[in-house]
């Protein structure tokens, strides 16, 4: 069954601000949302049909090529969340602020932390910007990175302590991180302010660090970055990130591509996009064009006489790889028939001579135009 325009599917005209796409998207989230209707297939059909479109729509890059190509442009891609559950298009706040309306606030229920006591020394995740070429994406990389970040102090092994000492058990909490206080009638169990979690107090503290177990310094790491990677994809290096204070895990470090924008290709997920301009006669009478592809070889299209301006090609296999996959996206050629701007009398002379000898057979979508126009002066 073919699919629905995404803004028909939301309600929405072409022209809809982000705002309104949100607000037309939470009303139907709320309506159709499986918790709120268990058992009913058809408004889960309708609750991630819903999810998909605003996917699509509420990210600038994908709505462009949404509005350029349709549902074309995501077809290898898959554009849509395929399934329950998948909103990797919208970002944390948009989630939480569109299921409060139903779940309420995210922050409540009083679920437990399952997290050790020395969670709160957990070392800081860190963000790296790396920005990547199109052809980079396509062939993934290995690349070099040099980053601030803290190392556990040599000195005292991380432990914040001087060496020949350790650290003795917090006298706050009795060595349990955490510490209860009554409120009213319930009892709450809150971290340990006095040693954060750790259960430990640093009596005589290591002089090189001053007691935290670790001390700044500057890495350089290798990094490797897949095939298929596009813009925003967010690469968790687990473990590489900030050590953590009086024995806390690392934390981890996380690169942010950026894929730079291409002077011919334009990329929708796997797929590529690109226009190619060819002459009036080429486009009556046909022609072969050789292209370019983005693994730096060419290709080659038969243009069929008679081909009108912005009819597309496509070329199986030729866009982007999915990331740990064998296969790849397609890559989509739009030719542009460009009308001369400047003519000789020669060639003036010749479109004289096919102005007069032109039927109605010749431009048939003309021939439509006028018996609609002349009915319309009729009535």
């Amino acid at each position: 069954m073919a699919k629905r325009d995404y803004y028909d599917v939301l309600g929405v005209g072409k022209s809809a601000s982000p705002e309104e796409l949100k607000s037309a998207y939470r009303k139907l989230a709320v309506k159709y949302h499986p918790d709120k209707n268990p058992g009913d297939k058809s408004a889960e059909d309708k609750f991630k049909e819903a999810s998909e479109a605003y996917g699509i729509l509420s990210d600038k890059s994908k709505k462009e090529n949404y509005d350029n190509f349709g549902h074309a442009a995501f077809e290898n891609g898959g554009g849509g969340q395929g399934g329950f559950g998948g909103f990797s298009g919208f970002s944390g706040s948009d989630f939480s602020d569109i299921f409060e309306d139903f779940f309420g606030d995210f922050g409540g229920g009083g679920r437990r932390s399952s997290r050790g006591r020395n969670s709160n020394n957990r070392g800081s995740d860190l963000r790296y910007d790396l920005s990547i070429t199109l052809e980079e994406a396509y062939s993934g990389k290995k690349q070099n990175i040099q980053f601030s970040t803290s190392e556990k102090c040599n000195t005292c092994k991380g432990n914040g302590s001087k060496p020949g000492s350790s650290p003795d058990r917090c006298t706050y909490c009795g060595g349990n991180g955490r510490v209860r206080s009554n409120q009213g009638f319930f009892t709450v169990q809150q971290t340990c302010p006095q040693c954060a979690g750790s259960g430990e107090e640093i009596t005589n503290p290591c002089t090189d660090c001053n007691g935290q177990g670790n001390r700044q310094t500057s890495k350089k790491i290798s990094v490797t970055i897949p095939k298929g990677v596009d813009d925003g994809t967010r690469i968790r290096l687990a473990g590489k990130g900030e050590a953590g204070t009086r024995g806390g895990v690392t934390g981890d470090l996380y690169l942010f591509i950026n894929v730079k924008s291409h002077d011919l290709f334009k990329r929708s997920d796997v797929n590529l996009f690109f226009e190619f301009p060819i002459s009036i006669a080429d486009a009556a009478l046909g022609t072969t064009i050789e292209i370019p592809t983005i693994d730096g070889k060419k290709a080659k299209i038969k243009i069929p006489d008679g081909t009108q301006d912005g009819k597309q090609f496509r070329l199986k296999g030729k866009g982007m790889p999915f990331m740990r996959r064998g296969d790849f996206g397609d890559l989509y050629v739009q030719v542009k028939t460009e009308v001369p701007i400047y003519l000789n009398k020669e060639q003036k002379d010749l479109l004289e001579r096919f102005r007069k000898i032109e039927n109605e057979k010749s431009n048939p979508s003309i021939k439509k135009f006028f018996q609609k126009a002349k009915s319309f002066w009729n009535n």
